[in-house]
């Protein structure tokens, strides 16, 4: 399982009902249904993926996050997972206040544009950033929406959404000193729990 992904088991209660958007092939959700008896669901669009979902027994759905959550009900979910797609997709924000409206708590990772590796081909090669967290290239990426860590805050401030951790790592999902003290200058992923400013921080969670 990707290294990101086990940082966020950490971040979810035994027994919580999760929805992981853009689920991939199941492993993530199955291995949460294994460990943490989580009643999960996942939402995929590859046919592939959806394949895999159903050989693991992971429940799934058949869905495009540009389509939005509508045919969930509110609070259905007590976590909803999105890991490595906010920029891909075409209206994050929006998708944003419906992931908040399923879920009590939302959990996201990201890539940080505003790394100093992509600040450094933009500023001394004049050319969108490629890198190993990075491979695309401007016309072929799936990353639609380029997002710093400040954005993303900024945009959360906005919608009155809840930032109640953070952690900003490395490629090797690493978070040391560096990232700590400076998360949009040395950070390369963002993993964010969030929820609506309503909710309650809950010490045990």
């Amino acid at each position: 399982m990707r290294a990101d992904l086990d940082i966020i088991q950490n971040w979810i209660a035994p027994g919580s009902r999760v929805l992981d958007l853009g689920c991939g092939n199941g492993e993530f959700l199955a291995t949460l249904r294994d460990r943490c008896q989580v009643q999960g669901y996942g939402l995929e669009i590859d046919p592939d993926n959806i394949a895999g979902c159903l050989e693991r027994g992971v429940n799934v759905v058949e869905q495009d996050l540009d389509k939005g959550l509508g045919n969930f009900a509110s609070d259905s979910f007590d976590v909803v997972v999105m890991s490595q797609a906010l920029q891909a997709v075409q209206y994050p924000d929006l998708l944003l206040k419906e992931m908040l409206r399923v879920g009590r708590e939302c959990i996201i990772t990201f890539p940080n544009f505003g790394h100093w590796r992509c600040r450094w081909q933009l500023s001394f090669k004049g050319r969108m950033p490629v890198s190993d967290f990075l491979p695309y290239t401007w016309y072929n990426t799936p990353n639609i929406h380029f997002c710093t860590f400040a954005d993303f805050e900024n945009l959360c401030r906005e919608l009155g959404i809840t930032v109640k951790d953070r952690l900003a790592v490395d490629r090797t999902h690493r978070h040391g000193l560096g990232s700590r003290l400076w998360p949009n200058l040395l950070g390369e992923i963002g993993i964010y729990r969030i929820a609506g400013a309503a909710t309650k921080h809950s010490p045990d969670r």
